[in-house]
């Protein structure tokens, strides 16, 4: 007999083809619109991530009054919404539907990258459209490894996967994946992740909206080491269902290597996020509990 969780995980990924299967009917304003609602709806029932949210903006945002952080939190939770159907609505188009749906900036900084031969680091935060962008972004320039963490639902992982390898990209699973990014950066190949998770290991501890965070030192290390350049990524939503990708400019390397290089790297990345964040708070994930009590490891050791 099958076990709870594994019932739990097919009638979870039976919702998801429902849900798919309905929304490859709808334009994408209609997708935005009813993934905004859908966000509403769980704003007012979740009051577990709700508080979380609310806590988080207003340690972020401590001269802000309660009713402008609970719209940025009503707002976020909206837009989430939205991220998710939109997300599986997009990787059903045809590749040249994508891209006349996308509109790219700062392209520039990315065949310059290139032109060094060393491969390029891509980095972003759960904010904006970071999985879209990812898509869009192998159509534009070339496909690219994508660094992420397995689900713990083997169907949705396996769909997921799919998503995110419909333009071409790769996933690559955090554990034991440095192999394959150091061999794709030795390639001149883009590897891309996410920095804006609580880390338990590996980690060092940078200030994220004044605040310590422990956050992933692989960027920072793997940079060093390989003298990759890094360029941050974001993707916004414009109107009409439509997005815009931005390629800001590489973050420099720190001039020293010391010890305190990799922390230092990390820093300057983690500004370059908080710096889109601070412009555009809704798109970010205050729902995450990303400041927790833990002491990451020390940047010698992360290394």
């Amino acid at each position: 007999m099958a076990s709870g969780t594994a019932v739990r995980h097919r009638l979870e990924f039976a919702f998801a083809r429902t849900v798919q299967a309905c929304l490859r009917l709808l334009p994408m304003t209609a997708v935005r619109a009813c993934g905004g609602a859908l966000g509403t709806m769980v704003c007012v029932v979740d009051r577990f991530h709700r508080r979380i949210a609310l806590d988080n903006l207003a340690q972020a945002f401590p001269s802000r009054s309660e009713g402008e952080n609970a719209l940025v939190c009503r707002g976020m939770f909206r837009h989430f919404g939205s991220l998710l159907l939109e997300l599986i609505q997009f990787s059903a188009l045809q590749p040249e539907q994508m891209l006349e749906r996308v509109e790219v900036e700062g392209q520039e900084h990315v065949r310059q990258a290139y032109r060094q031969g060393k491969g390029v680091l891509y980095f972003t935060g759960h904010f904006g459209y970071w999985e879209i962008q990812a898509i869009a972004f192998a159509l534009h320039a070339e496909p690219i490894s994508v660094v992420a963490r397995p689900l713990d639902n083997p169907h949705l992982h396996a769909m997921l996967e799919r998503i995110r390898t419909c333009t071409g990209n790769t996933v690559i699973y955090r554990q034991g994946g440095l192999r394959r990014v150091l061999r794709d950066l030795q390639s001149n190949r883009g590897v891309a992740m996410l920095i804006d998770q609580h880390l338990h290991s590996d980690a060092v501890s940078v200030e994220f909206f004044n605040r310590p965070a422990a956050t992933t030192s692989a960027l920072a290390a793997l940079a060093l080491r390989t003298g990759a350049p890094v360029i941050p990524v974001f993707a916004f939503p414009l109107p009409g269902g439509r997005y815009r990708l931005i390629f800001d400019r590489p973050v420099p390397a720190p001039e020293t290597k010391g010890p305190d290089a990799i922390r230092e790297f990390t820093q300057r990345c983690t500004d370059v996020l908080e710096m889109y964040v601070r412009r555009d708070p809704h798109l970010w994930l205050w729902m995450h509990r990303r400041w927790r009590d833990q002491e990451p490891a020390p940047a010698e050791q992360a290394s």
